[in-house]
């Protein structure tokens, strides 16, 4: 149960007065309406208010729930004098009237329970047109249009402030408990009970406000179910943020899980260590042979050696058995190149050409543009990474026999050396690094800091091992979403 229906089932027990229990010797509710009858008749005949033609009977039919036998289903317009106030303009004083520029009350001001003061706008107001559009102490306010329609609140300041005609003032004929009936607004608004009219812009008119049936109980038993309430209240907002604690943690759980589950496996505490596999240091120094014999043979090109790492830059432990190294040490980097818009079409002719996050989808290669002048090419098996624009980051195995890259994508090439997914994982546990590094008003990561990169390098085949449990485990992270 969200805190939204916990305060809904709690109101509608207050509403339906199962929340406290009845007393004789607090009277009826129909002794309570005959008393705003005879105040309602003395207004009219001291012509403060007009007299209104009668409400029909309200019928069985229309009542929406049963109510205690000492309550009352009655209208809004029984119990409470109500109208908007005026229309917003822009003119000032009227030379044929007298009036002042007054601050006024809008939709943008009034929310639930709440006014906020922080944009008061003002407007000529005509002497009488004061009375009419005017707030005093104990009036209750209601939006009348727009999304916020319904949305209540009693205006408990000791001063007074005019108000615009897409707000109801509701004033009571006798005394009331103006708390009960603004959870009867608040109760019914938040369950479709109070119903707009209109689709393009949704309101609650006049009309529709007056003959709005809600339920009446005794004045002292409205005060005790206000108590009530309001003695709820702080357990209901207690259990919201509890509540929004564990949603959040919900949301977040999955996520966290993968990142957790990812840690563990480029620390080597995801499978365990087999001596038979042997080390990363052996494993590495079969890379660094093959490396001299292509250099040798001009198929690689020699570069500038990588720093030594420094302790500071040690992230964690690694088992005995890995070796901490470089990425730059043992992997061949091709960075990508633009064509300009004459050298690549969407017909098929040619080479796919591939130029950023939108060209990558969860598993490969999204292909929609094409080149017959391709030279940066990555192949099939590459790990592709997004090292610049919008996703920059993001990573995916090519899946297509070739594809020329574009400067917005890395290609870390295929090597018998690795488990290429596992480059993949190492990558996607690193993300925060990777985007903590981007540069530039388009934020991206330079080839460098992808070389520079430390790397923990276990045995090829505990790569596999690790690789395989991450495929076991990370569907299940992502079932949780």
């Amino acid at each position: 149960m969200t805190p939204q229906e916990l305060k809904n089932s709690i109101l509608q027990l207050a509403i339906q007065g199962r929340l406290v229990e009845q007393r004789p010797e607090e009277g009826t509710a129909e002794e309570l309406y005959r008393q705003i009858q005879r105040e309602k008749a003395a207004l009219v005949k001291a012509g403060k208010i007009k007299k209104e033609k009668p409400l029909p009977e309200i019928t069985e039919e229309e009542v929406p729930f049963e109510i205690p036998e000492t309550w009352k289903w009655c209208y809004v317009g029984d119990v409470f004098s109500h109208n908007t106030g005026k229309a917003m303009n822009s003119s000032t004083k009227k030379v044929d009237k007298e009036g002042a520029i007054r601050k006024f009350i809008t939709t943008s001001n009034l929310y639930w329970n709440r006014f906020d003061f922080s944009n008061i706008k003002e407007m000529f107001f005509s002497d009488d047109e004061v009375d009419r559009c005017t707030v005093t102490y104990g009036d209750i306010l209601m939006c009348e249009g727009g999304a916020y329609y319904g949305r209540t609140a009693i205006w408990y300041y000791d001063y007074d402030i005019c108000f615009q005609n897409h707000v109801h003032r509701l004033r009571a004929y006798t005394e009331i408990s103006r708390e009960y009936f603004y959870y009867v607004f608040y109760f019914y608004r938040n369950t479709g009970m109070m119903q707009s009219k209109g689709t393009a812009m949704p309101g609650l008119s006049s009309v529709a406000l007056h003959s709005l049936i809600i339920p009446v109980p005794p004045l002292a038993e409205q005060k005790r179910i206000v108590a009530k309430i309001e003695e709820l209240l702080p357990y209901i907002d207690r259990y919201e943020a509890a509540w929004s604690r564990l949603e959040d943690f919900n949301k977040r759980f999955p996520t966290d899980m993968q990142k957790s589950i990812l840690q563990l496996a480029i620390r080597g505490k995801l499978v365990p260590q087999r001596p038979e596999e042997g080390t990363g240091e052996a494993l590495y120094q079969q890379i660094q042979a093959e490396k001299q014999s292509l250099i040798r043979s001009g198929q690689l090109k020699k570069e500038k050696p990588l720093p030594e790492i420094t302790p500071d830059e040690i992230p964690f432990d690694i088992p005995e058995s890995w070796k901490l190294i470089r990425l730059g040490d043992v992997i061949s980097l091709l960075s990508g190149t633009d064509f300009k818009p004459e050298e690549y079409n969407d017909q098929g002719r040619g080479t796919p050409y591939i130029t950023g996050a939108s060209s990558l989808s969860d598993t490969g290669v999204i292909v929609n543009r094409w080149t017959e002048t391709p030279r940066n090419m990555a192949s099939y098996g590459d790990v592709l990474l997004v090292c610049k624009g919008s996703g920059y980051g993001k990573t995916v195995i090519c899946d297509i026999a070739e594809a020329h890259v574009a400067r917005q994508i890395m290609a870390i090439k295929k090597s018998n050396w690795f488990d290429m997914q596992y480059i993949r994982y190492f990558l996607n546990a690193n993300i925060s690094l990777i985007k903590a590094n981007g540069q530039g008003v388009i934020p991206g990561i330079d080839r460098s800091s992808v070389l520079k990169m430390v790397f923990p390098l276990p045995p090829l085949a505990e790569q596999k091992r690790i690789v395989a449990k991450l495929e076991e485990l990370l569907p299940l992270c992502e079932r949780l979403q």
